[in-house]
């Protein structure tokens, strides 16, 4: 049923409890996992330069060292789980709109399905989802797994 399972990642709590998910899938169905770490370029485009801007949307991650050292880490976080339970793993890292860069990696790569994450909080506001995790439900036909996070704290 899932030959390629799509995992978004950002590092974050809320991202790693749906990789867990995924790699359940993953063993269950013999399935590849690929782990996809988007920088968000409207959301860096206050905080730095117009070069290094320039940078992330040619997709030259590796010149920009905290920010690649971000990606391998959350990345390979994926990447050393699937090792430990014997599945395969495709480590990517593009820069744009979140949900356009999930969108087109799961049709470029034949995804079967994306598992993402929902944010934890508490109360009401926990009802409304993430808004990439949102705009990614509106914006793909692939079926999407959203995991919730309950904060243990």
């Amino acid at each position: 049923m899932y030959d390629r399972i799509l995992v978004p990642t950002d590092g974050s709590d809320v991202a790693e409890a749906a990789v867990d998910h995924a790699l359940d899938l993953a063993e269950k169905y013999d399935a590849e996992v690929h782990a996809l770490y988007v920088v968000d370029i409207d959301s860096v485009n206050f905080s730095l330069g117009t070069e290094q801007v320039d940078r992330l949307k040619q997709g030259r991650f590796d010149e920009m060292g905290e920010l690649k050292e971000q990606a391998d880490e959350a990345t390979g976080v994926v990447a050393a789980r699937g090792d430990e339970r014997g599945v395969d793993i495709v480590e990517h890292v593009s820069g744009g709109r979140p949900h356009k860069v999930i969108g087109d990696y799961a049709e470029d790569n034949d995804i079967d399905l994306i598992v993402m994450g929902s944010h934890g909080r508490a109360g009401v506001r926990r009802a409304l989802l993430g808004s990439v995790t949102e705009r990614t439900l509106r914006s793909t036909h692939v079926p999407i797994l959203v995991v919730d996070y309950l904060d243990e704290d």
